[in-house]
Protein backbone atom coordinates (compact mmCIF):
# COMPACT_ATOMS: atom_id res chain seq x y z
CA UNK A 1 0.00 0.00 0.00
CA UNK A 2 1.45 3.66 -0.84
CA UNK A 3 0.45 5.12 2.34
CA UNK A 4 2.50 2.57 3.98
CA UNK A 5 5.48 2.54 2.22
CA UNK A 6 5.16 6.76 2.51
CA UNK A 7 5.39 5.82 6.29
CA UNK A 8 8.09 3.50 6.16
CA UNK A 9 10.05 6.29 4.18
CA UNK A 10 9.24 9.37 6.57
CA UNK A 11 10.72 6.82 9.84
CA UNK A 12 13.78 7.41 8.09
CA UNK A 13 14.23 11.01 8.54
CA UNK A 14 14.31 12.56 12.09
CA UNK A 15 10.92 12.90 14.06
CA UNK A 16 10.13 16.05 13.64
CA UNK A 17 11.07 16.69 10.16
CA UNK A 18 8.92 13.39 9.25
CA UNK A 19 6.08 14.96 11.39
CA UNK A 20 6.53 18.46 9.50
CA UNK A 21 6.67 16.67 5.97
CA UNK A 22 3.53 14.54 6.44
CA UNK A 23 1.83 17.89 7.60
CA UNK A 24 2.99 19.21 4.33
CA UNK A 25 1.75 15.79 1.94
CA UNK A 26 -1.38 15.61 3.85
CA UNK A 27 -2.39 19.21 2.49
CA UNK A 28 -0.96 18.71 -0.58
CA UNK A 29 -2.93 15.75 -1.42
CA UNK A 30 -6.18 16.48 0.87
CA UNK A 31 -8.28 17.83 -2.07
CA UNK A 32 -7.40 14.69 -3.80
CA UNK A 33 -7.87 11.76 -0.99
CA UNK A 34 -10.87 9.52 -1.60
CA UNK A 35 -13.25 9.97 1.27
CA UNK A 36 -12.56 6.57 3.89
CA UNK A 37 -15.33 3.88 3.31
CA UNK A 38 -18.26 4.56 6.31
CA UNK A 39 -18.05 3.24 9.31
CA UNK A 40 -20.10 0.40 10.07
CA UNK A 41 -23.16 1.54 12.02
CA UNK A 42 -22.93 -0.23 14.77
CA UNK A 43 -19.47 1.73 15.63
CA UNK A 44 -21.62 5.13 15.60
CA UNK A 45 -21.51 6.56 19.03
CA UNK A 46 -23.73 9.85 20.29
CA UNK A 47 -22.15 12.14 22.25
CA UNK A 48 -21.61 16.11 22.71
CA UNK A 49 -25.44 15.81 21.47
CA UNK A 50 -23.60 15.06 17.76
CA UNK A 51 -23.40 11.92 16.21
CA UNK A 52 -20.23 10.16 15.67
CA UNK A 53 -19.87 8.01 12.88
CA UNK A 54 -17.01 6.02 15.08
CA UNK A 55 -15.40 6.46 18.73
CA UNK A 56 -11.66 6.84 17.21
CA UNK A 57 -10.60 10.28 17.45
CA UNK A 58 -6.63 12.29 16.48
CA UNK A 59 -5.73 13.69 19.29
CA UNK A 60 -4.59 17.28 19.68
CA UNK A 61 -0.34 17.25 19.01
CA UNK A 62 -0.70 16.16 15.30
CA UNK A 63 -2.27 19.07 13.49
CA UNK A 64 -1.76 21.65 15.81
CA UNK A 65 -2.48 24.73 13.27
CA UNK A 66 -5.24 23.16 12.05
CA UNK A 67 -3.77 22.65 8.73
CA UNK A 68 -5.15 19.69 7.58
CA UNK A 69 -8.38 18.20 9.43
CA UNK A 70 -10.30 17.27 6.72
CA UNK A 71 -7.76 15.40 5.52
CA UNK A 72 -7.60 13.34 8.25
CA UNK A 73 -11.11 12.69 8.51
CA UNK A 74 -10.48 11.03 5.14
CA UNK A 75 -8.64 8.43 6.66
CA UNK A 76 -12.11 7.41 8.95
CA UNK A 77 -11.30 9.28 12.10
CA UNK A 78 -14.54 9.70 13.81
CA UNK A 79 -13.53 13.13 14.78
CA UNK A 80 -9.93 14.94 14.81
CA UNK A 81 -8.94 17.41 17.99
CA UNK A 82 -6.83 20.19 16.64
CA UNK A 83 -4.07 21.90 18.40
CA UNK A 84 -2.58 23.15 21.50
CA UNK A 85 -3.16 26.40 20.39
CA UNK A 86 -2.65 29.66 22.42
CA UNK A 87 -3.83 33.64 21.98
CA UNK A 88 -0.39 34.66 20.40
CA UNK A 89 2.05 32.49 18.14
CA UNK A 90 4.82 31.07 20.27
CA UNK A 91 7.96 28.93 18.64
CA UNK A 92 8.34 26.05 21.06
CA UNK A 93 10.67 24.46 23.23
CA UNK A 94 14.34 24.05 21.61
CA UNK A 95 15.04 21.51 19.40
CA UNK A 96 15.32 18.38 19.06
CA UNK A 97 11.96 18.24 20.98
CA UNK A 98 10.59 15.04 19.42
CA UNK A 99 12.18 11.55 19.85
CA UNK A 100 11.28 8.00 18.76
CA UNK A 101 11.37 5.27 21.43
CA UNK A 102 11.37 2.44 18.16
CA UNK A 103 12.04 -0.15 20.92
CA UNK A 104 8.95 0.69 23.40
CA UNK A 105 6.62 1.86 20.78
CA UNK A 106 6.31 5.05 22.18
CA UNK A 107 7.53 8.92 21.90
CA UNK A 108 8.58 11.45 23.68
CA UNK A 109 7.99 15.08 23.33
CA UNK A 110 9.17 18.18 25.18
CA UNK A 111 7.23 20.74 21.96
CA UNK A 112 6.32 23.23 24.58
CA UNK A 113 2.69 24.37 23.00
CA UNK A 114 4.55 25.74 19.81
CA UNK A 115 1.96 26.63 17.28
CA UNK A 116 0.71 29.93 14.96
CA UNK A 117 -1.52 31.44 17.40
CA UNK A 118 -5.23 31.57 17.79
CA UNK A 119 -5.28 34.06 14.38
CA UNK A 120 -4.37 31.91 11.94
CA UNK A 121 -5.78 28.54 12.96
CA UNK A 122 -9.28 30.66 12.89
CA UNK A 123 -8.91 31.42 9.79
CA UNK A 124 -8.26 27.76 8.58
CA UNK A 125 -11.12 26.56 10.85
CA UNK A 126 -13.45 29.66 8.94
CA UNK A 127 -12.25 28.35 5.59
CA UNK A 128 -12.75 24.45 6.19
CA UNK A 129 -15.43 23.39 3.29
CA UNK A 130 -16.04 19.71 4.50
CA UNK A 131 -18.05 17.84 7.09
CA UNK A 132 -16.97 16.38 10.10
CA UNK A 133 -16.39 16.85 13.63
CA UNK A 134 -13.60 18.88 14.78
CA UNK A 135 -12.22 19.58 17.85
CA UNK A 136 -10.16 22.01 18.75
CA UNK A 137 -7.49 22.16 21.94
CA UNK A 138 -6.42 25.48 23.52
CA UNK A 139 -3.46 26.14 25.78
CA UNK A 140 -2.19 28.83 27.53
CA UNK A 141 1.66 30.79 26.31
CA UNK A 142 4.55 30.14 28.18
CA UNK A 143 5.57 33.73 29.05
CA UNK A 144 1.75 34.73 29.88
CA UNK A 145 1.56 36.65 33.19
CA UNK A 146 -2.38 36.16 33.15
CA UNK A 147 -2.76 32.09 32.01
CA UNK A 148 -6.69 32.21 32.82
CA UNK A 149 -6.83 35.07 31.07
CA UNK A 150 -5.16 33.28 27.86
CA UNK A 151 -7.95 30.24 28.45
CA UNK A 152 -10.21 32.53 27.75
CA UNK A 153 -9.37 34.69 24.70
CA UNK A 154 -8.50 31.41 22.94
CA UNK A 155 -11.98 30.40 23.84
CA UNK A 156 -13.88 33.72 22.87
CA UNK A 157 -12.12 33.21 19.05
CA UNK A 158 -11.51 29.61 18.21
CA UNK A 159 -14.96 28.08 20.06
CA UNK A 160 -17.59 29.30 17.77
CA UNK A 161 -15.58 27.88 14.96
CA UNK A 162 -14.96 24.05 16.51
CA UNK A 163 -17.62 21.18 17.12
CA UNK A 164 -15.97 21.25 20.56
CA UNK A 165 -13.43 22.85 22.94
CA UNK A 166 -10.71 20.92 25.04
CA UNK A 167 -9.19 22.82 28.28
CA UNK A 168 -5.60 21.50 28.15
CA UNK A 169 -4.05 21.66 31.38
CA UNK A 170 -1.75 18.93 31.40
CA UNK A 171 1.01 19.30 29.35
CA UNK A 172 4.22 18.74 30.92
CA UNK A 173 6.27 21.01 28.74
CA UNK A 174 4.99 24.38 29.63
CA UNK A 175 6.55 25.03 33.15
CA UNK A 176 3.70 25.79 35.78
CA UNK A 177 0.80 24.26 33.35
CA UNK A 178 -0.27 21.33 35.72
CA UNK A 179 -0.67 23.52 38.61
CA UNK A 180 -4.00 24.57 36.91
CA UNK A 181 -5.29 21.03 38.06
CA UNK A 182 -4.73 22.26 41.39
CA UNK A 183 -8.54 22.56 42.79
CA UNK A 184 -8.75 26.13 43.65
CA UNK A 185 -6.89 27.04 40.41
CA UNK A 186 -9.12 24.81 38.00
CA UNK A 187 -12.33 26.22 40.17
CA UNK A 188 -11.26 29.89 38.63
CA UNK A 189 -10.31 28.52 35.63
CA UNK A 190 -13.55 26.61 34.61
CA UNK A 191 -15.91 29.67 36.46
CA UNK A 192 -14.26 31.69 33.64
CA UNK A 193 -14.35 29.87 30.82
CA UNK A 194 -17.74 28.69 31.34
CA UNK A 195 -18.76 32.31 31.75
CA UNK A 196 -17.84 33.36 28.55
CA UNK A 197 -19.06 30.41 26.95
CA UNK A 198 -22.55 31.38 28.10
CA UNK A 199 -22.17 34.51 26.05
CA UNK A 200 -20.45 33.65 23.23
CA UNK A 201 -20.87 30.04 22.13
CA UNK A 202 -23.18 28.39 24.72
CA UNK A 203 -23.87 25.42 22.70
CA UNK A 204 -20.05 24.17 22.58
CA UNK A 205 -18.90 21.30 24.36
CA UNK A 206 -15.81 21.88 27.29
CA UNK A 207 -13.68 19.06 27.83
CA UNK A 208 -10.69 18.97 30.24
CA UNK A 209 -7.14 17.24 29.32
CA UNK A 210 -5.99 15.83 32.15
CA UNK A 211 -2.79 14.04 33.22
CA UNK A 212 -1.82 10.33 34.23
CA UNK A 213 0.42 11.34 36.81
CA UNK A 214 -2.40 12.28 39.56
CA UNK A 215 -3.24 10.89 42.91
CA UNK A 216 -6.25 9.91 44.43
CA UNK A 217 -6.61 12.87 46.39
CA UNK A 218 -6.07 14.89 42.90
CA UNK A 219 -8.43 12.68 41.20
CA UNK A 220 -11.15 13.68 43.58
CA UNK A 221 -10.88 17.42 43.57
CA UNK A 222 -10.71 17.08 39.72
CA UNK A 223 -14.09 15.32 39.58
CA UNK A 224 -15.72 17.13 42.12
CA UNK A 225 -14.72 20.54 40.41
CA UNK A 226 -15.06 19.58 36.80
CA UNK A 227 -18.96 17.86 37.71
CA UNK A 228 -19.68 21.20 39.60
CA UNK A 229 -18.16 23.48 36.62
CA UNK A 230 -21.18 22.61 33.96
CA UNK A 231 -18.27 21.27 32.18
CA UNK A 232 -18.78 18.64 29.92
CA UNK A 233 -16.23 15.87 29.54
CA UNK A 234 -12.64 14.69 30.64
CA UNK A 235 -10.13 13.55 28.22
CA UNK A 236 -7.69 10.77 29.92
CA UNK A 237 -5.10 11.68 29.91
CA UNK A 238 -2.31 13.30 28.34
CA UNK A 239 1.29 12.00 28.52
CA UNK A 240 3.37 10.92 31.45
CA UNK A 241 6.52 12.15 33.07
CA UNK A 242 7.04 8.98 34.31
CA UNK A 243 9.67 6.81 33.18
CA UNK A 244 8.82 2.62 33.34
CA UNK A 245 11.55 0.62 34.08
CA UNK A 246 10.69 -1.34 30.58
CA UNK A 247 11.97 1.29 28.42
CA UNK A 248 14.36 -0.28 26.25
CA UNK A 249 15.36 2.94 23.94
CA UNK A 250 18.64 5.30 24.21
CA UNK A 251 15.95 8.44 24.15
CA UNK A 252 14.66 7.18 27.61
CA UNK A 253 15.73 9.21 29.48
CA UNK A 254 14.86 12.23 27.76
CA UNK A 255 12.99 15.16 29.06
CA UNK A 256 9.51 15.34 28.23
CA UNK A 257 6.30 13.76 27.74
CA UNK A 258 5.87 10.26 27.13
CA UNK A 259 3.46 8.63 24.71
CA UNK A 260 2.25 5.45 23.10
CA UNK A 261 2.37 1.98 24.26
CA UNK A 262 4.27 1.98 27.59
CA UNK A 263 1.48 4.80 28.67
CA UNK A 264 -1.71 2.15 27.86
CA UNK A 265 -1.98 0.69 30.80
CA UNK A 266 -1.14 3.65 32.99
CA UNK A 267 -4.10 5.89 31.70
CA UNK A 268 -6.24 3.22 31.05
CA UNK A 269 -6.22 3.04 35.31
CA UNK A 270 -6.67 6.66 35.59
CA UNK A 271 -9.99 6.75 33.30
CA UNK A 272 -11.08 3.48 35.01
CA UNK A 273 -10.82 5.67 38.55
CA UNK A 274 -11.98 8.72 36.98
CA UNK A 275 -15.07 6.73 35.84
CA UNK A 276 -15.63 5.49 38.86
CA UNK A 277 -15.73 9.13 40.29
CA UNK A 278 -17.98 10.67 37.59
CA UNK A 279 -20.16 7.84 36.30
CA UNK A 280 -22.34 8.98 33.84
CA UNK A 281 -22.22 12.43 34.94
CA UNK A 282 -19.36 13.67 32.33
CA UNK A 283 -18.30 11.75 29.09
CA UNK A 284 -14.97 10.54 28.91
CA UNK A 285 -12.32 10.47 25.77
CA UNK A 286 -10.01 7.73 26.69
CA UNK A 287 -6.59 7.94 25.37
CA UNK A 288 -2.97 7.03 25.98
CA UNK A 289 -1.30 4.37 24.32
CA UNK A 290 -3.84 2.82 21.90
CA UNK A 291 -2.26 1.37 18.44
CA UNK A 292 -4.99 -1.20 17.96
CA UNK A 293 -9.07 -2.13 18.45
CA UNK A 294 -8.59 -4.47 21.33
CA UNK A 295 -7.50 -0.99 22.66
CA UNK A 296 -9.51 0.97 21.92
CA UNK A 297 -12.16 -1.76 23.39
CA UNK A 298 -10.50 -1.72 26.89
CA UNK A 299 -10.45 2.03 26.91
CA UNK A 300 -14.10 1.93 26.52
CA UNK A 301 -15.40 -0.79 28.93
CA UNK A 302 -12.88 1.20 31.22
CA UNK A 303 -15.79 4.12 30.18
CA UNK A 304 -14.42 5.94 27.59
CA UNK A 305 -17.81 6.97 25.08
CA UNK A 306 -14.78 7.91 22.88
CA UNK A 307 -11.04 7.15 22.10
CA UNK A 308 -8.13 8.85 21.13
CA UNK A 309 -5.08 7.85 19.66
CA UNK A 310 -1.85 9.97 17.96
CA UNK A 311 1.48 8.14 18.41
CA UNK A 312 0.81 4.89 16.61
CA UNK A 313 0.41 6.44 13.54
CA UNK A 314 4.28 7.05 13.79
CA UNK A 315 4.58 3.83 13.62
CA UNK A 316 1.72 2.33 12.09
CA UNK A 317 0.79 5.37 9.33
CA UNK A 318 -2.99 5.87 8.70
CA UNK A 319 -3.87 2.42 7.34
CA UNK A 320 -3.88 2.05 11.38
CA UNK A 321 -7.82 3.85 11.30
CA UNK A 322 -9.77 1.12 9.55
CA UNK A 323 -7.83 -1.29 11.02
CA UNK A 324 -8.33 -0.65 14.12
CA UNK A 325 -12.33 -0.36 13.28
CA UNK A 326 -12.40 -3.58 11.62
CA UNK A 327 -10.62 -5.18 14.80
CA UNK A 328 -12.73 -3.54 17.20
CA UNK A 329 -16.46 -4.65 15.15
CA UNK A 330 -14.36 -8.32 16.18
CA UNK A 331 -14.30 -7.14 19.82
CA UNK A 332 -17.80 -6.53 20.11
CA UNK A 333 -19.10 -9.61 18.12
CA UNK A 334 -17.01 -12.10 20.62
CA UNK A 335 -18.56 -10.49 23.34
CA UNK A 336 -22.09 -10.34 22.40
CA UNK A 337 -22.55 -6.63 21.95
CA UNK A 338 -24.49 -5.48 19.20
CA UNK A 339 -23.28 -2.09 18.81
CA UNK A 340 -20.26 0.22 20.10
CA UNK A 341 -22.32 2.15 22.85
CA UNK A 342 -23.40 -1.20 24.84
CA UNK A 343 -19.49 -1.51 25.63
CA UNK A 344 -19.29 1.64 27.14
CA UNK A 345 -18.40 0.98 30.71
CA UNK A 346 -19.47 -2.49 30.64
CA UNK A 347 -15.98 -3.27 32.90
CA UNK A 348 -12.66 -5.31 32.28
Amino acid sequence: MILDAVTSVLRLFPAETAHLATIRLARTFSPVLPTAAASDVRLAVRAFGRDFPNPLGLAAGFDKNADVPDAMLKFGFGFVECGTVTPRPQPGNPRPRLFRLSEDRAVINRMGFNNEGMEAVAARLAARRHHGIVGINIGANKDSTDRIADYRAAFTRLAPLADYVTINVSSPNTPGLRGLQNRDELTRLLATVTQARASIAPSIPLLLKIAPDLDAHALDDIAEVAVASGIEGLIVSNTTIARPATLKSPFAGEAGGLSGAPLFEASTQILREVHQRVGGKLILIGAGGVGSGADAYVKLRAGATLVQLYSALAYEGPGLVARIKRELLECLSRDGFARVSDAIGAGP
